[in-house]
């Protein structure tokens, strides 16, 4: 493949943003290929390389990126009507109230921008709420690019992970294993009275895919209900991906108090959202005391995509579209990694997949068949990652310098680190996962 245009535009963009980014996660050595264009589940680079697609926007894409006459004319339509007025409009209430009848624990929306926004608004929630200060997340969970999760350590000992945050953000911040129902137990034991909430992602998405174990999730709510802490389920990544339109706390039956939103409901544009009981999210000025706004907060644009996006999806049965294409491909990654990579572990639920290149899987026995489900007698139940810890142990510098770039090199692109997750679109046919498929053949 050719990429003299993309490393020119990278030579350009080194001059005037800093590793020549805007978002860490596009950095890949040694310069990024520059997308020119999507199409349907592909993308067109600057040079004219073609690449199967399972990016998808890190997420936000379930359509893909040819987007239907529907959701595509609601967009022009709002676009060409002025581009944002400093006042509601009808759309972000219909988003709002699509939102509220399908999320099992929503009741009440605040839009926001991003899922970043998201969280750091949600966290002011719960300390607003309940008056107090600590969080419980999960060691290798991520929930943007906020001070009171960009923590490492373990337990209490917990420091920031990013030069620019201020010691005094981790001391409330504390990390605990993810699936260790006896270590958030101690936890609650030791700090029950001043914890506000714990945040967790239903699913682990952002550190390689791990699901929870039996009662886990189900432990973290009697927790919470016995401490008077708040349960906060990040669904940025999960949201209107896993579970489908309930989501994957419809999915596990689990009502958190309150629910982060991002990617698939601003239908491929920048949102952000938090959901919950109205008792709690009316404690968001001007409503009550807690202060949260954003100029650019329920743009029309970004509405109405989502909006339509999430209408198109229930109408025309996307998600039993997409989650099974997310099922021929991790079956067939489940063959292919019992052939050639035994050792390596097949992640994932509905339209999201991962192969993680654990070091000492279960010769293939994967009875789990279309990816791990943490089922205790699952042959590989043992050698399944647990919590990011076990994916850290992971050879992730193999993923980065070797097969992302073998990967790439047959057309197929990939997130460009072992955590994040894969994602599969409407856009995508049968043909195109046999072909991703015969890529991981030879890669692996």
């Amino acid at each position: 493949m050719n990429h003299e245009r993309s490393r020119e535009l990278y030579d350009r963009a080194l001059s005037v943003a800093p590793g020549g980014v805007n978002s860490s996660v596009r950095a890949i050595q040694p310069y990024p290929f520059f997308v020119e264009k999507g199409d349907g589940g592909h993308v067109i680079d600057a040079d004219g390389n073609r690449y199967l697609d399972f990016v998808m926007g890190y997420g936000p894409l379930l359509l893909g990126h040819d987007l239907p006459e529907q959701v595509q004319s609601a967009i022009q339509q709002r676009a060409a009507e002025g581009p944002m007025y400093g006042a509601p409009t009808e759309v972000e209430v219909e988003l709002a109230e699509f939102v509220a009848r399908h999320v099992p624990s929503v009741e009440m929306v605040r839009f926001v921008n991003s899922g970043t926004e998201a969280t750091v608004s949600a966290v002011r929630l719960a300390r607003g709420y309940t008056g107090r200060d600590k969080i419980v997340i999960m060691q290798g969970s991520y929930h943007g690019a906020q001070e009171s999760t960009l923590v490492e350590g373990e337990g209490c000992h917990t420091s920031p992970s990013s030069p620019g945050i201020p010691e005094s953000f981790a001391e409330h911040t504390i990390t605990v294993p993810f699936n260790d129902e006896e270590y958030v137990e101690g936890v609650f034991e030791s700090h029950g009275d001043e914890i506000a909430a714990v945040l967790t992602e239903p699913i682990l998405g952002n550190h390689g895919i791990v699901h929870p174990v039996e009662g886990y999730h189900e432990t973290l709510r009697d927790l919470c209900d016995d401490y008077g802490s708040l349960l906060i389920f990040d669904e940025v990544i999960t949201g209107f991906r896993v579970g489908g339109p309930q989501c994957a706390q419809g999915k596990f039956g689990i009502e958190p108090d309150v629910t982060t939103f991002g990617k698939i409901v601003g239908g491929g544009f920048p949102v952000g959202a938090i959901g919950g009981k109205s008792e709690i999210i009316e404690q968001f000025t001007p409503a009550g005391d807690v202060f949260q706004s954003g100029t650019f907060s329920g743009h029309p644009v970004t509405m109405a995509a989502g909006l339509e996006t999430l209408r198109y999806a229930a109408e025309n049965d996307v998600w039993e579209q997409v989650n099974d294409l997310g099922a021929q491909m991790r079956e067939g990654l489940t063959d292919i990694v019992a052939d050639r990579a035994p050792e390596y572990t097949v992640v994932g639920s509905d339209s999201i997949f991962k192969v993680i290149f654990t070091r000492d899987g279960a010769s293939g026995e994967n009875h789990c068949g279309s990816g791990c489900r943490q089922r205790e007698s699952c042959p590989s139940y043992d050698a399944c990652p647990k919590n990011g810890a076990d994916v850290d142990r992971a050879e992730t510098e193999r993923w980065e310098r070797l097969f992302w770039p073998a990967m790439k090199d047959q057309g197929v692109f990939l997130t460009p680190n072992q955590f994040e997750s894969q994602f599969v679109s409407a856009a995508h046919t049968e043909d195109d996962i046999e072909e991703a498929l015969e890529a991981y053949k030879e890669a692996l």
